[in-house]
């Protein structure tokens, strides 16, 4: 096992329903919102607002408002603040989202990372156990071996 213990928590009965309720919670109240579903075409042909887009038609709109006779007819300027406004919220709280998804993939990968050492430790105890002939090793050490991630062997094609 890792000399360096970097987490030792666990996630209660009680916390997983809790996060679960949170969950609903937030898919229930974001449901009229959250309503469109891009095809793969459709993402990449779409504009795409960030943090310096996100700026710029901030600053374009409050141009727009302070100047209508700039905005042509055919501009819907209510609804482009509405969608802007949207776009800004829904930008808010998918950067907390990310920050947590973040959070959660890093501890995630530590509790793994420190998971799968004890395990191939223990494997190789079994392994060399087994090679010693220690009764009942040689059962474990099989079903693991059939399960066990190791690399496979790499093909090399030369051509002649």
């Amino acid at each position: 096992m890792s000399l360096n213990n970097r987490i030792s928590a666990e996630i209660t009965a009680k916390q997983s329903a809790a996060i679960a309720a949170a969950f609903e919670q937030l898919k229930t109240t974001l449901s009229p919102v959250l309503s469109i579903n891009l095809t793969a075409e459709e993402r990449k042909a779409m504009l795409v607002m960030g943090d310096k887009t996100l700026a710029f038609v901030n600053k374009t709109l409050e141009y727009a408002t302070q100047n209508p006779g700039l905005v042509p007819n055919y501009v819907d300027l209510t609804e482009a603040k509405k969608d802007n406004k949207l776009a800004s919220d829904i930008y808010g709280i998918f950067q907390q989202l990310s920050t947590l998804l973040r959070a959660m993939e890093d501890t995630g990968m530590v509790a793994g990372s420190e998971a799968y050492e004890a395990a191939l430790v223990i494997y190789h105890s079994i392994k060399g156990a087994s090679r010693s002939n220690i009764p009942g090793t040689q059962t474990i050490y099989d079903d693991l071996k059939q399960r066990f991630p190791g690399r496979g062997r790499k093909i090399i094609i030369t051509e002649e």
